[in-house]
């Protein structure tokens, strides 16, 4: 009977130990588990971190951004043109341009000096006085080689054909003054052919009659070109057949004499037109033809003007004026 009581003792013996064994045997896979999740960390925690980082920044508003120069600079300099009054400024500017350069207005170069020289006249130029007679004839509506059309009220005058020089005359003011004192202001719109001599007037009946007598036939006079107050803007009118191969310009109702006319053409420049004798600019072959025109008078003064319309025989104004000269 004693034997079995040890056997059952040496089991519980054996129990015993495996209890006693097993703690530290955990303890051993634990402390090589540790170690070696530790070794992972250290070889993968740089990528890890930074991928956190960079995300921590791109998201989180509260996070400093990174010193980038791209990015800094930016901010840090587009707040200033808002406070600062000198660039406040600049888009009245601007809006002040694109309101002069609508689509038939004119956007006018700086105009000389009033009373300055005229380097694009031709045999009349300001500030001379010229001698010569006045003549009259029946000048019906107005028109005439210039083809203005009808003047209206306004007192017109045929210019000798020495000083009508290929229509550059064409729109001039002219101040007529007789010997008697009397004086008045024509606007040249015809071509006195010969017998009228250089210096010669032919003006239209109701000019002369404020000058001297009908009955008179002619009397002597002096004359000089003047700028006058006008109440109108230029206007232009393209001939009638232009079209995009073939065109003719004029201008109506400046103040002063018009000494270039020239359309940009498709290269983005200037193309000056030949003047004829009826004084439309003429562009042959078509080019600039429906495009941007530019005027100069004969102070100089520039005036150009974008969107007229390719409508011949149709008067187109405009929103502008050569300056006044004294």
């Amino acid at each position: 009977m004693t034997p079995r009581p040890r056997a059952r003792s040496g089991s519980r013996a054996r129990d015993r130990r495996g209890s006693r064994f097993t703690p530290y045997a955990l303890l051993a896979v634990v402390a090589v588990l540790t170690l070696v999740g530790t070794l992972m960390v250290t070889l993968g925690g740089d990528g890890d971190d930074g991928d956190a980082t960079a995300v921590r920044t791109t998201t989180s508003p509260a996070t400093t951004p990174p010193a980038s120069p791209s990015r800094t600079s930016k901010p840090s300099k587009s707040p200033k043109p808002a406070k600062s009054p000198r660039h406040s400024a600049t888009p009245t500017a601007t809006a002040q341009s694109k309101k002069r350069s609508s689509p038939t207005a004119a956007a006018p170069a700086p105009a000389p000096a009033a009373g300055g020289p005229a380097p694009l006249a031709g045999r009349i130029r300001p500030g001379r006085t010229y001698d010569g007679i006045a003549t009259f004839y029946d000048a019906g509506d107005g028109d005439g080689a210039c083809l203005f059309g009808p003047a209206g009220t306004t007192l017109t005058a045929a210019m000798n054909t020495a000083d009508y020089e290929t229509s550059k005359a064409c729109g001039a003011y002219i101040r007529v003054r007789a010997s008697s004192g009397k004086s008045i202001t024509v606007r040249v719109t015809n071509e006195c052919p010969a017998p009228c001599k250089p210096g010669q007037l032919d003006l239209s009946a109701e000019a002369f009659a404020q000058l001297a007598a009908p009955v008179q036939g002619q009397t002597a006079i002096t004359w000089s070109l003047v700028s006058p107050a006008v109440s109108t803007n230029v206007a232009l009118r393209y001939k009638t057949g232009s079209s995009v191969h073939w065109c003719a310009i004029q201008a109506i109702g400046h103040r002063n004499p018009v000494a270039r006319l020239e359309v940009r053409t498709s290269g983005g420049g200037w193309r000056g037109l030949s003047r004829t004798s009826y004084n439309y600019f003429l562009s042959e072959d078509g080019a600039g033809c429906g495009g941007a025109i530019r005027l100069t008078d004969i102070y100089g003064q520039q005036l150009t003007f974008t969107g007229i319309a390719l409508r011949p025989d149709a008067v187109q104004r405009t929103a502008a004026q050569f300056a006044r000269h004294a």
